[in-house]
């Protein structure tokens, strides 16, 4: 599980730890213009949205063993474009090219009005088969972060369709990528019950 991470002063400390290399000042101006997007965004279990943002981090930290300072910005950043009324230019402006098209790639589009937005979700999932390494990683920490407390979802169905959808484009995204494969697998295994669905009792 990972969630020690759940404020930027016990971030900051490990990263100085586990990856010293990182600048923590860079980090840290990066977390502050996605919580100032962010504003009092929530997660769906309740958690302030910034926990989720350290989440990823620390999975690419301290799981995968990821050192590339740009990534771990993008991680910080991943749902500004999709979630607030920033852009990705603004991004690259702030923060370089890297990070912003990293950013623009796990980007989830709007659909049209024309659209289906489920059929617009599954073609951006698919997308991801072609997606750079780093783009790869950032997807993998984010869904890992949003889906190893499945269970807290308030609402049972969400937490079936979301297990069946991570099974179906995440879990194969995952095959060959170190770390992120095994994590996947042991998560899919402990979250088998939801395959065959489980009684709705919220």
């Amino acid at each position: 599980m990972f969630d020690a991470w759940h404020d930027w002063n016990i971030a900051r400390r490990e990263l100085a730890v586990r990856a010293p290399e990182v600048s923590a000042q860079h980090l840290g101006e990066a977390l502050a213009f996605a919580e100032e997007a962010h504003g009092d965004q929530m997660r769906p279990a309740g958690e302030p949205y910034v926990e989720h943002l350290l989440e990823v981090v620390e999975i690419l930290v301290s799981g995968a063993g990821v050192r590339d300072e740009d990534l771990l910005v993008a991680a910080v950043l991943h749902d500004v474009v999709e979630d607030t009324d920033r852009t990705a230019g603004e991004i690259g402006e702030r923060f370089g090219s890297r990070v912003e098209k990293w950013v623009d790639w796990v980007t989830k589009p709007a659909p049209e009005a024309h659209e289906d937005p489920a059929e617009v979700r599954d073609l951006y999932l698919l997308s991801l088969r072609s997606a750079p390494p780093e783009v790869l990683l950032l997807k993998l920490a984010d869904r890992f972060s949003n889906v190893q407390r499945l269970d807290t979802h308030p609402r049972p169905e969400k937490r079936r369709s979301y297990y069946r959808e991570t099974c179906r484009y995440l879990v194969p995204l995952a095959t060959g990528v170190p770390w992120f494969e095994a994590a996947f697998e042991e998560w899919r295994k402990f979250y088998r019950h939801l395959e065959d669905g489980e009684p709705a009792t919220a």
